[in-house]
């Protein structure tokens, strides 16, 4: 089906080649070319630089208009008030005033639940309490294990628990089932360990105690593309610390990659990178979304990758072509000597797709279109092009940097009513397309 696609892809962009200079290959002298003017010039719906919500909050003056992302950890103990028999229980409502925060600010959503957070007391207030439902907590032989982790004290779920195991396919199908049309959600972060990161450090990993066994992450990678149709991605880590990169089966699933250390002083040439390579396969942006964090391993790194000249010998320009990054966490950021709205801007509209119309045309009773993604990464989720709110049947989804798509409109267009429609954005959001044809 990939191969498929890809076919209809390129002959579609082998018609938007001129044949003449009015017309490409493809279409009938029964279509003319019409003027349109358009420009993107704001950050794109799901793609650019992140705010955590509470910055995104104080912050919403200046850099409101610079990002169209917010990040935020969430915990299944705060949604799941328990089970009936084989279903389970849950209150959505703080999530829900979560989202309807975010959305309030005219941005989308990027979600990572947790179990284990060293030292975090958001759980209960004492620290590293796990985000595991207190009804399995409650159950007879579950056991947590405990460390005196160098970032605070670090309570790790009972993966020896079985309805551990099943609560954590069954909770992210419940999940798809009430937010997979919601706009306000673009991307979903799935992990386990540390932050939920495919990492456990200063105790000893084990396996199937304090983290899901390489037949239990199997099973569930394998079921998670089963039932999550949001766009979701895993830590590279799991390169490191799962049966992925050595499993056909699993690598041949589509999710996408975030990379929590991003463009630190070691990245490149070393064991990030190397992940990326691993796991990546130098293809896997293609179907699942790239982003993460900027780096931590000092405390000058997001302060510092906005700097125009580059940090440790690369701009984030040529860092986010070469990862194809839709969406990078750059918290510590603003307000910084590089981290200007108008440097954080410019950096969030380098991320992600970025249309452009190279040619538009029109007959009696249609509209034909060449649409480019001149960006670093496609659009993961269904857009498309429409005339007065008719809509092209091709989507927009997939469409690959540099490549070209004609697409067909069943409704003759007058130049001023072309958009690009998406369900997968806010109604405030709008996504633009580059087009000068007079």
């Amino acid at each position: 089906m990939r191969y498929f696609s890809l076919l209809l892809l390129t002959l579609a962009a082998a018609a938007c080649v001129p044949a003449d200079k009015n017309l490409p290959s493809g279409l009938d002298d029964s279509f003319a070319p019409v003027a349109i003017q358009g420009k993107v010039n704001a950050v794109q719906p799901s793609t650019g630089l992140v705010l955590w919500s509470e910055n995104a909050s104080n912050r919403h003056a200046a850099y409101g208009k610079t990002i169209s992302l917010e990040y935020a950890y969430c915990l299944p103990c705060k949604v799941v008030t328990g089970k009936d028999k084989d279903v389970l229980r849950y209150d959505w409502s703080s999530f829900n005033s979560w989202l309807k925060e975010v959305a309030s600010r005219g941005h989308q959503a990027v979600v990572r639940f947790r179990y284990e957070y060293p030292g975090e007391r958001s759980v209960d207030g004492n620290p590293g309490t796990t985000a595991v439902p207190a009804y399995i907590k409650a159950l007879p032989g579950y056991q947590e294990t405990f460390y005196e982790n160098e970032d605070g004290p670090t309570w790790y779920a009972d993966w020896t628990n079985a309805e551990l195991q099943w609560f954590t396919k069954q909770f992210y199908a419940d999940f798809n089932a009430m937010y997979k049309n919601d706009p306000r959600i673009a991307f979903v972060e799935v992990g386990f360990g540390h932050w939920s990161e495919y990492h456990i450090y200063g105790m000893p990993l084990r396996p199937g105690v304090n983290f899901p066994s390489a037949a239990y992450q199997k099973e569930f990678l394998s079921y998670l593309a089963g039932v999550l149709e949001i766009p979701w991605l895993i830590s590279i880590d799991a390169a490191d610390s799962s049966p992925v990169v050595g499993d056909a089966s699993l690598m041949a699933l589509t999710f996408g990659l975030f990379d929590d250390s991003f463009m630190h002083k070691e990245h490149e040439g070393d064991y990030n990178e190397n992940c990326w390579k691993a796991i990546g396969k130098g293809t896997r942006w293609q179907t699942g979304a790239c982003g993460g964090e900027i780096s931590y391993y000092t405390s000058a790194d997001q302060k510092n990758f906005l700097n125009p000249a580059g940090m440790y010998g690369v701009t984030w320009e040529q860092a986010s072509a070469k990862y194809h990054i839709s969406f990078m966490i750059a918290n510590d950021a603003p307000g910084g000597q590089y981290g200007t709205a108008e440097r954080f801007k410019e950096a969030s509209m380098a991320c992600g797709y970025h249309f452009a119309l190279t040619g538009l045309y029109a007959n009696g009773s249609q509209t034909a279109a060449c649409v480019t993604n001149a960006g670093i990464a496609p659009i993961y989720r269904d857009a498309f092009l429409a005339v007065d709110g008719v809509r092209s049947d091709t989507s927009l989804k997939g469409l690959l940097p540099g490549d070209t798509l004609l697409v067909y409109v069943n409704k003759v267009t007058n130049g001023h009513d072309v958009t690009i429609e998406s369900d997968y954005i806010l109604p405030t959001q709008t996504i633009q397309f580059d087009a000068d044809f007079r």
